[in-house]
């Protein structure tokens, strides 16, 4: 009688444990030593074509041996950038907790989707543990929240839950009952406003830009003025946004004045602090975000500033009636049955938009527990000290210009080639000065010595954007930064 494959299992446990073993150290000697090892490259850079050549890529009908498998997996890790080494400071986010690190692994391994207290028990408890010490430092005594995949989609959350909260028959009847609808935030908030608005179907022309000043803080007088002309063209102002930490020159908002005017006229009050907001945890630095209490609602992304690994975002808001659920909750009976044996108000899944949802808590709650509240702090703390040395540093070498005294670790600075210097009257001389950054930026890339952003804003020709999350970094790194960019554009 032939064997039955089904009563075996499909899968081999002992290759499949032997090849964890390897393919773990594989991430610990080339991802987490190399990767985090200055003397390596941040990256080993290849033209798109040059490195589909090099990758193996195709999905064959059959499957490949396990060294082949491996290779593959060091091939991987060769050619990525290494968003944890000391003289990456590319994006908002670096370096590499290994306490994180360990939460994501363990979150991947139990594979699980946070939706109901009967698959993630541990997780929901859990989450709701982060959220409130998030509520906490914000200033709130309660409230309600979510992890959600992105700052971006916090944003949209927030306008979603503040169109809700002012016409709640909108869920059933669509945006055909609604007045015009319109969004106010400033010239320099984050892109997921107008996604959001088109995504919600308010629409882009719908949002009133702000002016701000020359720091790039919103102006609460024109905000009032913004208010007021969408009200006398027949809209209905229902959300501000505010932004704590902007992207390019890390300006804060004043939130106090924003709040007062969105009292006056009852509209709903979000805070965007995914990238500022972990300025809460210092003592020293949380002023930046003084009236955030008065918010409505909240974004903020730990896997920035606090390097818990990406994503790790969360939508915290002020109320604690139940407005999160009620906006978004399906109520599937197949998911979010009544009758269950337990409390069914732990199945928190109907919060979201989501059905199956990643577990986004662990890895800060693991990183939490390993550094405690003061350790976090100090590593906010690092930052901004970080960036006070570098602004300081430009200031004593010739070529490098400051675009903006910093307030937060958002450090703007054009670097003028010799070429360029003692020649600000030429016709010519910022054009010429936006070319640099990017020029010095592909040699960097190519060399792999280092990564930093570059960009222009408004009027203002490219320049970059330096940022320093990484614990790791020193003194000596922030110097051959500086160097560097020195070595790289002298001849431009």
């Amino acid at each position: 009688m032939a064997e039955d494959p089904l009563s075996h299992p499909a899968l081999d446990k002992a290759a499949g444990e032997e090849f964890l073993r390897e393919a773990f150290q594989i991430i610990l000697e080339e991802a987490v030593r190399k990767g985090t090892d200055v003397t390596e490259k941040v990256c080993d850079w290849r033209e798109p074509q040059d490195l589909q050549k090099i990758l193996d890529l195709e999905l064959r009908s059959n499957g490949e041996p396990q060294q082949r498998v491996l290779e593959h997996c060091r091939d991987v890790i060769r050619y990525s950038v290494k968003t944890c080494h000391p003289r990456f400071f590319n994006q908002l986010f670096s370096g590499l907790d290994p306490h994180a690190l360990v939460g994501r692994m363990i979150t991947e391994t139990l594979n699980t989707s946070q939706y109901t207290y009967e698959i993630a028990p541990v997780f929901v408890l859990m989450e709701e543990v982060v959220l409130k010490k998030l509520r906490e430092l914000i200033g709130w005594g309660s409230g309600d929240g979510i992890f959600c995949p992105g700052g971006s989609l916090s944003n949209i959350y927030a306008m979603n839950v503040a169109r809700y909260q002012r016409f709640p028959d909108s869920k059933q009847t669509g945006i055909w009952a609604l007045p015009r609808l319109a969004v106010f935030t400033s010239q320099e908030c984050h892109y997921s406003v107008q996604k959001g608005a088109a995504f919600l179907g308010i629409g882009t022309d719908n949002i009133y830009l702000v002016g701000v000043d020359e720091r790039g803080k919103m102006i609460p007088a024109d905000l009032e003025k913004q208010i007021n002309k969408a009200k006398s063209e027949g809209a209905c102002p229902f959300f501000v946004n505010a932004t704590c930490g902007t992207t390019v020159l890390g300006a804060f908002d004043p939130l106090a004045d924003m709040a007062d005017v969105c009292e006056r006229h009852g509209a709903w009050f979000h805070v965007d602090a995914a990238w500022g907001g972990s300025a809460l945890l210092s003592r020293r630095h949380r002023h930046l975000l003084r009236g955030i209490e008065r918010a409505d609602s909240v974004a903020w992304n730990p896997h920035k500033m606090l390097m818990t690994g990406l994503q790790c975002s969360a939508f915290l808001l002020r109320d604690s009636s139940g407005l999160l659920q009620r906006c978004h909750c399906a109520n599937a009976t197949y998911l979010f049955q009544t009758d269950k044996f337990y409390d069914v108000a732990y199945d928190t899944g109907d919060k979201t938009i989501q059905c199956g949802r990643k577990v986004d808590c662990l890895k800060l709650w693991l990183m939490w527990k390993a550094n405690g509240t003061e350790g976090l702090e100090k590593r906010v703390d690092r930052a901004f000290e970080f960036t006070r040395y570098l602004a300081e540093e430009i200031k004593k070498r010739e070529g490098f210009q400051l675009v903006i005294e910093p307030e937060f670790i958002n450090l703007c600075f054009w670097f003028v080639p010799p070429s360029l210097r003692g020649k600000e009257g030429c016709a010519d001389y910022w054009e010429r000065l936006g070319k640099v950054a990017p020029a010095i930026k592909e040699r960097m890339m190519k060399k792999g010595s280092m990564m930093v952003g570059y960009q222009p804003l408004g009027s203002k020709v490219n320049f970059f954007r330096q940022v320093v999350t990484n614990p790791v970094v020193t003194k000596q790194d922030l110097d051959f930064f500086l160097e560097e960019i020195e070595r790289l554009g002298t001849d431009l």
